[in-house]
């Protein structure tokens, strides 16, 4: 009979590298999960406060920030009532789960609190009660810049009031 070579088997390091490679896409997410912090997790797998409100609302300012760099980009918006507190806070971000973290801490960190408290917030703090990693802290940073842009838009919008009340 004839002989039919065999096929050539493949070489030992390919064989080793598809195992590798089926290995660590299996646990991608295992091992994604284990370097973020519980913190960052749970506002990501059930974030608080997404939504929107009316942007032409007088009692309502808005903030829409962007990162170029990794194209995130954050809409943060917050109701304030007569007494000059922040009554309620929602946002809507498209960006990693970290920024998406940053909003929803970021909204319930804002309730209750009065302008210039709220004007005060630091990324720093937000990065600290997530425990994001240092290569995150921008996302942290657009959740500040998000909350200084919404408190500016309300202001000017009550200073617009204002001029036009008084000119009644």
């Amino acid at each position: 009979g004839r002989l039919t070579p065999e096929p050539a088997s493949p070489s030992p390091h390919l064989s080793m590298l598809a195992v590798l490679s089926r290995t660590v896409r299996g646990n991608t997410l295992r091992l994604t999960r284990r370097a973020y912090h519980q913190n960052i997790i749970d506002h990501y797998e059930t974030p608080r406060n997404v939504g929107a409100f009316d942007q032409n609302d007088p009692d309502v300012g808005t903030g829409l920030v962007g990162a170029p760099a990794c194209g995130d980009v954050m809409k943060l918006q917050l109701r304030v009532g007569t007494d000059g507190k922040v009554e309620e806070a929602v946002f809507k971000t498209f960006g990693c789960g970290s920024a998406i973290a940053s909003s929803s801490f970021t909204t319930e960190w804002l309730k209750g609190k009065d302008l210039n408290e709220a004007g005060e917030i630091k990324n720093s703090v937000i990065a600290q009660h997530l425990k994001l990693p240092p290569v995150k802290l921008h996302c942290s940073m657009l959740a500040e810049d998000a909350v200084k842009a919404a408190i500016k838009d309300y202001q000017s919008k009550q200073s617009a009031r204002t001029s036009t009340t008084s000119k009644q």
